[in-house]
């Protein structure tokens, strides 16, 4: 549904699900809202990718692991690129869910935390770099950062605040959204969350697929 080729700068694509009535997790996670056309989908999104974005409360609550399996991984090795896409999130303070999320015990995956905190890394498992900006840091700065290595297609998977400040900042290409055929009210947030933006962005619809009673919604942000 979406292409993460490089165009005249990086491609930012997100990859979100809401139920129909727009919560973007039942029980503190999205893993109820999904379908296997979507998982798939998911997972061709991050094959492709070069890095893969995601906030350190997603990285948490989603518990991520195991982001590729090895087909995937083999199939980027033979494209002449890395085995594992960067995992790449963002912490002023350097306040990583090592604990909670086990991808930072897989040591053959390659994760970049932007931070602006003087702190020196923690030691885990997986490949950890940090890398500083300055104050205040911007997602203008954390690309400009991962163009400079190369990177040219990045999938952000969220969370909320995340999605919301990619949108702010005029850096969101495309939106791939998976519409649940569930009710779900309560509290749990949306796909953005955030004060309101301060230009309302019109989305142009690039095409619309059905799994069961699932929607797959690709939208441009660029006409």
């Amino acid at each position: 549904m979406a292409s993460l080729e490089l165009a005249s700068r990086e491609r930012v694509v997100a990859d979100m699900v809401a139920t129909a009535d727009g919560r973007a997790a039942v029980d503190g996670r999205s893993v109820a809202l999904g379908h296997p056309e979507d998982r798939a989908l998911l997972r061709e999104l991050r094959a492709a990718a070069d890095a893969i974005l995601v906030g350190t409360g997603t990285l948490a609550a989603e518990r991520y692991a195991s982001l590729l399996d090895d087909e995937a991984r083999k199939r980027r090795v033979a494209e002449g690129r890395p085995p594992h896409p960067l995992v790449v999130t963002i912490s002023r303070r350097l306040d990583l869910p090592i604990a909670a999320a086990p991808i930072f015990s897989e040591a053959d995956v390659p994760i970049l935390a932007f931070t602006e905190s003087d702190a020196g890394a923690p030691p885990v498992a997986a490949d950890l770099e940090v890398v500083r900006l300055p104050a205040p840091l911007s997602l203008m700065a954390v690309l400009a950062a991962l163009r400079a290595r190369g990177v040219k297609g990045v999938l952000c998977e969220g969370g909320p605040s995340l999605l919301r400040r990619l949108i702010a900042e005029d850096l969101l290409d495309d939106l791939c959204l998976t519409v649940a055929p569930l009710l779900a009210a309560g509290g749990a947030p949306s796909i953005l969350e955030g004060d309101v933006l301060p230009e309302v962005p019109r989305l142009h619809l690039r095409d619309v697929h059905r799994a069961d009673d699932h929607l797959f919604l690709h939208y441009g942000l660029r006409p």
